[in-house]
């Protein structure tokens, strides 16, 4: 069994930026495609950022391209999104995911199979 524990999340004003962290245990983070998605109020989950097993590939959503990146750290089995230029739309309840599936299958969300709880991100004046 893999455990997820995301953490980092809160408010933040329009343009500001924030770190989230999924901390893994039971299980080694390179052993798994990792990825973030996030859910608004009456929104469906979608994906917003994933990272291969090894680190070395990683797909983003258009709406966080060239603002977000994603990166794993293998020392402290930990899986990090950095989000910077934070706008409103971004306000969501972030959650991290792993699975074993092949890297095509990367940006659906029914092929992961541990999830943390969520952090809640809230982008507001």
């Amino acid at each position: 069994q893999m455990q997820l524990v995301e953490s980092g999340g809160g408010l933040v004003q329009p343009g500001g930026s924030l770190r989230l962290s999924c901390a893994a245990s039971g299980r080694d983070v390179t052993n798994y495609v990792m990825a973030w998605f996030r859910q608004a109020p009456g929104k469906e989950r979608e994906f917003v950022a994933a990272i291969s097993r090894n680190g070395g590939s990683t797909d983003y959503a258009v709406s966080v391209k060239g603002r977000f990146t994603v990166s794993k750290d293998r020392a402290k089995n930990t899986m990090s999104l950095q989000m910077n230029g934070l706008n409103p739309d971004d306000t969501a309840v972030y959650f991290c995911g792993a699975t074993t599936v092949v890297w095509g299958s990367r940006r659906q969300s029914d092929v992961y199979y541990y999830w943390g709880q969520g952090t809640q991100v809230t982008v507001s004046s």
